[in-house]
């Protein structure tokens, strides 16, 4: 991981410093070309400079100069539609100035394509030589993990045939232990069934648990005998809660008992107020019934006749 880290630590260099040759490369094509613009390709150099110049007016020379003036014609007038007198040599010099431009761009660009190839052929020694120191410390890189992988593998050998020999030596001894427990067993006391060998120090009344061989004919009599008396206490104890349970529901029957007698006498009692207080309802409503009739009575003494009830139809009709 070590040797991976450091591999990985030289090629981001390596990248490093590809990258800021690569900036420089384009930063020093970039000043080339601003510095050959700025020389060689000034604005009042290009052919169409004149029809932008902002300092045409001021280089313009006026219609007429003098008297004498060639440009002015006989009518005295400026200039006449069709009149070029110096075609020829204006020609001529526009010709001498188009040669000119043109092996001042050739030489420009011969100087440019020199320029590009120097920069290409440097960049590609800067390769060349980058490349051989990488392949270079590739190189020593791959010795040293060959001599890490050896010095490694030798180690492991190493450890591979220390830890066979410890294995050898444990198995042996381990070999030799389980001998000499198998014959102090097969000698000692334990297998030989020796019953004296339980006894405790602090009395033969007490024992070594893990030496104990068995009880002896009297101790198992004295645990059967107290397993019989712990049998009949336990039946004994279990027949006073039997007796203690069937006490206990003849007193809850006894209870329900008493609790129905008295709920039926409750119950005879409440029919018995209940009838009496129907016949007191019954004598209260027929002694109503009297009063009613007798306040009728008293109201329609005097009963109307059919004479009466014409008088009131007469008056309707």
């Amino acid at each position: 991981h070590f040797s991976l880290a450091n591999e990985m630590k030289q090629n981001d260099k390596i990248m490093c410093m590809l990258e800021e040759q690569q900036k420089n490369d384009i930063r020093n094509i970039n000043k080339a070309i601003s510095e050959f613009q700025k020389n060689f390709q000034k604005p009042e150099t290009r052919r169409e400079f004149d029809l932008s110049d902002p300092q045409a007016l001021k280089k313009d020379r006026p219609a007429r100069l003098s008297d004498n003036d060639p440009r002015c014609t006989v009518s005295g007038l400026q200039k006449f539609m069709g009149e070029d007198l110096n075609y020829d040599q204006r020609m001529k010099f526009q010709k001498e100035q188009l040669r000119e431009w043109s092996l001042q761009q050739q030489r420009e660009l011969k100087n440019v394509l020199a320029d590009q190839k120097f920069a290409d052929d440097l960049h590609d020694k800067n390769r060349i030589e980058l490349d051989q120191k990488m392949m270079e410390q590739q190189r020593k890189e791959e010795e040293n993990r060959h001599a890490v992988c050896a010095a490694t593998k030798n180690f492991n050998r190493a450890q591979a045939a220390e830890l066979e020999d410890r294995k050898k030596l444990e198995k042996y001894q381990k070999m030799k232990d389980d001998m000499d427990e198998i014959s102090s067993l097969l000698q000692g006391d334990l297998l030989s069934e020796n019953p004296e060998q339980a006894v405790s120090s602090f009395g033969r009344h007490r024992v070594i648990t893990d030496r104990w061989k068995g009880m002896n004919q009297d101790q198992l009599m004295a645990i059967r005998y107290s397993q019989q008396q712990q049998v009949q206490e336990n039946l004994r104890r279990k027949e006073e809660e039997r007796q203690r349970d069937a006490e206990w529901d003849r007193q809850m029957i006894q209870a329900a008992r008493a609790q129905l007698v008295l709920e039926r006498h409750q119950q005879r009692q409440n029919r018995e107020r209940r009838q009496a207080l129907d016949n007191i309802n019954a004598d209260l409503s027929q002694e109503q019934k009297s009063k009613n009739i007798y306040l009728k009575e008293e109201a329609y003494s005097n009963v109307p006749t059919d004479e009466y009830f014409a008088q009131f139809n007469t008056t309707s009709r």
